[in-house]
């Protein structure tokens, strides 16, 4: 094993170890990748290691601006581009990327750099938010700091397995790529304030698993997040 790789392994143990009791408030970690993008699929391995973690929420969104080069991403939606694009101004990039991490909406990562990532996640381990508990039907929201403009909830629904895509064209034709945590669904379920809440939840389907996030609006901090 190489000594980046190593390094990337012991920080990976000691962070899990110190992180796990916030298994119910993961820190979360998306991805803007795309199936087109060459320098994608090391980025998407490390989110493959990252999902295995408990105290981490991995997502994997796939934008849709790549698939004019001649390969149009199966998973890709305007809605998740749309979610890259409320986050450049916000962390102070000159535009959107791939691959593109994001650390609970507070931090930005080139998605190839493991050993960043994890630095970012334990800097993120700070975050303290209200509870979120999801159950049949709806999530509830406890009591707690409001945000300046206040907080947007967030549903997200995404396959819990690794799944592989053929690629046949583009960039990464001929080959064939895993993904994990893919993200199907990104819906707007209303707004929290800072008083306690609790809001309708639409069932789930094709057994993909559920994750709230609570936001500060417009592609802001993450501040409490949950899944089942």
């Amino acid at each position: 094993m190489g000594g980046r790789s190593l390094a990337a392994a012991l920080a990976m143990a000691l962070l899990g170890a110190s992180h796990a009791a916030r298994a119910e408030q993961p820190i979360v970690v998306e991805l803007f990748t795309s199936q087109g993008c060459s320098s994608c699929p090391p980025a998407n391995a490390n989110l493959i290691q990252l999902a295995d973690r408990r105290d981490v929420l991995a997502l994997s969104y796939s934008v849709t601006y790549w698939d004019r080069l001649g390969w149009k991403d199966s998973f890709g939606k305007a809605e998740f581009t749309r979610r890259q694009a409320d986050y450049v101004p916000k962390l102070g990039l000159d535009g959107p990327f791939t691959p593109h991490m994001v650390v609970d909406g507070r931090f930005s990562a080139v998605g190839q750099d493991l050993n960043e990532v994890l630095g970012l996640v334990a800097r993120a381990g700070d975050r303290r938010g209200p509870e979120v508990e999801i159950s049949a039907g709806k999530v509830a929201i406890g009591a707690g700091t409001p945000q300046l403009g206040g907080a947007d909830v967030w549903l997200v629904r995404f396959d819990p397995n690794t799944v592989r895509v053929a690629v046949g064209r583009g960039e990464n034709s001929g080959r064939t790529l895993p993904h994990a945590h893919v993200v199907h669904e990104l819906r707007r379920l209303g707004g929290w304030t800072g008083e306690a809440a609790t809001l309708p939840l639409p069932p789930a389907v094709d057994k993909l698993q559920t994750a709230i996030l609570v936001q500060a609006r417009d592609g802001g901090p993450i501040v409490a997040a949950a899944r089942r």
